[in-house]
């Protein structure tokens, strides 16, 4: 039974592992960027997208498909047109990891802000004892 548990622990943790590398994957191009802030104010076909963009049609697929794997986008064929807009993916994930993340460095920092002063009082404290 613990085999078990722990298999799916492994797997839930591989699993959110992926899902994060996708998304961070799909926003760290800043046109994947630019097309989510053109798509939370209306939805666009490919061919606006690659036209705003001044890109290939190809190259803006190319996009909208990495988007699309990561959840941020959900694109519509009709007729010949495809049309974009945002998906349902919330980022909430994410946005937990990087609060994680925030915390960690934080306290680090904290931590390295509090040895530079003990440091920097050590150093006075040294001098002072030198000149007497």
């Amino acid at each position: 039974m613990q085999i078990t548990d722990a298999r799916h622990t492994v797997n839930h943790m591989v699993h959110h592992q992926a899902r994060l590398d996708t998304t961070f994957a799909a926003l760290a191009d800043v046109t994947r960027r630019g097309v989510l802030e053109q798509l939370r104010h209306a939805d666009a076909s490919i061919s606006d997208l690659a036209q705003r963009f001044e890109m290939t049609l190809t190259g803006m697929k190319k996009h909208v498909t990495v988007l699309e794997r990561a959840g941020l986008v959900i694109t519509e064929k009709v007729g010949r047109v495809r049309t974009c807009r945002l998906g349902t993916h919330q980022l909430e994930e994410e946005a937990a990891w990087i609060a994680r993340h925030q915390e960690l460095w934080s306290a680090r920092f904290d931590a390295l802000d509090e040895m530079v002063e003990h440091l920097k009082h050590k150093e006075k404290t040294d001098v002072r004892n030198k000149r007497t």
